[in-house]
């Protein structure tokens, strides 16, 4: 499985930008997810987030709420998770996203070691701020994984400078301030969240938050090297997937976001 270094190396080299989306692990049964990665890879996904649920995913929205208490009536745990993204074999690098107390709770060296075994090249946790992630940054970087953090609109100029100091793989922007969810349009002062950032850093920056339409895309893709599409997916998958039944429309989706990525 290739690092997001490389991914974004060769999105560089097409004249292209990253395409991330995100998914609740669990919310489909474990057993599909295989099949759901190889259907987001084909439409054309850059990198996969794979969503650990927690009981309080105080940063989500609704739609990514409601995905992750679906997901925990399964059963669903960082366990299972990982067993399961062992056994896929994906072409484009996959990405964990969670919150800081299961990783704490399983050990920080031992959760960051199960994460490279099971073939993920970095992680997202939501609610670790850079200048209280030392001890996990170090953990991933033993791990040889990639540690993303995330940069809000009210950023000072201080928490972005750690973010970008520790940041490795990307650097996450995030759209506007509040939690996930798909929205209707995108803030126009994205592009000076990005360009705040890229004075500090020549790391890729993707804007994820409320972008829910080949359109969003675009625009984010106009200041950014990367648009992240979550909640719009997580809906889709509820809807259509159905024990793969609604695989093109879900494979349709996704080819039209991708085809929105590409820089003229």
């Amino acid at each position: 499985m290739p690092t997001l270094a490389e991914r974004f190396e060769l999105l560089k080299r097409r004249n292209e930008k990253a395409l991330v989306l995100f998914l609740t692990a669990g919310d489909q049964p474990l057993s599909e997810l295989s099949s759901i990665v190889a259907t987001l890879e084909e439409g054309g996904a850059d990198v996969i987030e794979i969503g650990i649920p927690f009981s309080d995913p105080f940063g989500e929205g609704p739609t990514i709420q409601a995905s992750s208490q679906r997901s925990l009536d399964n059963g669903t745990n960082p366990r299972a998770i990982l067993e399961a993204l062992a056994t896929i074999d994906a072409g484009i690098p996959i990405v964990t996203m969670g919150y800081y107390n299961p990783i704490l709770r399983s050990g920080l060296s031992h959760f960051a070691e199960e994460s490279a075994k099971a073939g993920v090249s970095g992680t997202i946790v939501s609610d670790l701020v850079p200048d209280e992630a030392d001890a996990w940054c170090a953990a991933s970087s033993a791990a040889g994984l990639s540690t993303i953090f995330l940069a809000a609109p009210t950023s000072t100029s201080q928490r972005i400078d750690d973010v970008c100091a520790k940041a490795t793989g990307f650097v996450y922007a995030v759209s506007r301030t509040g939690v996930t969810g798909a929205e209707n349009q995108v803030p126009p002062d994205v592009a000076v969240l990005v360009s705040r950032i890229r004075e500090k850093t020549d790391k890729p920056v993707c804007v994820g938050f409320g972008i829910s339409s080949p359109e969003h895309v675009r625009m984010v893709c106009q200041a950014a090297d990367g648009a992240v599409v979550g909640s719009f997916l997580v809906d889709l998958l509820h809807r259509e997937w159905k024990d793969g039944q609604g695989r093109e429309k879900v494979l349709e989706a996704v080819r039209a976001l991708k085809a929105a990525t590409f820089v003229e």
